[in-house]
């Protein structure tokens, strides 16, 4: 294993999730890259979303008011260097993708040569759990790559 993608969303629990994937990285010598997808913009600007990071230090104060594609990639940048800095690696690359998130986690994955992929197992919305399934399912469903899931209930 060579590189290892870590896909995070802004639930709480992304940290546990980045922080386990690292240390599975570090024990193989693996590059690591913290992928965020921006798949629906309506999500980042709802009040439910705020505060949405596992960071109490988190303060992007406009965040809320983000309307625009652009804004929100540029606030998921700002996120994702924060977790960088949680875990304390500056070797760790950062990507930003927008598209639907299993089939953009596993493009992402193919287009850099992941030999991993890491994710967590929790959902936003329980009904959606329960009809559609959580988006780790989706990526395990349609996966080629190794898939490593981190189990977060109850780690918030």
């Amino acid at each position: 294993m060579k590189k290892i993608l870590i896909a995070v969303d802004y639930d709480p629990t992304a940290k546990k999730v980045a922080e386990k994937g690292l240390e599975l990285a570090k024990s193989m010598n693996a590059e690591v890259v913290l992928l965020h997808v921006v798949s629906n913009i309506a999500y980042y600007s709802t009040l439910e979303a705020s505060p949405i990071m596992g960071f109490n230090e988190f303060n992007y104060t406009d965040f809320t008011q983000i309307i625009d594609v652009d804004g929100v990639k540029k606030a998921a940048q700002y996120y994702l260097d924060k977790l960088k800095n949680h875990l304390g690696d500056e070797a760790i690359q950062t990507v930003i993708e927008e598209g639907e998130s299993a089939e953009t986690i596993l493009s992402t994955a193919k287009k850099l040569h992941a030999d991993l992929i890491v994710m967590g197992t929790h959902s936003r919305r329980w009904l959606e759990q329960i009809l559609v399934g959580s988006e780790t399912e989706k990526v395990l469903n349609l996966t080629t790559i190794p898939l490593y899931v981190v189990p977060t209930k109850g780690h918030k």
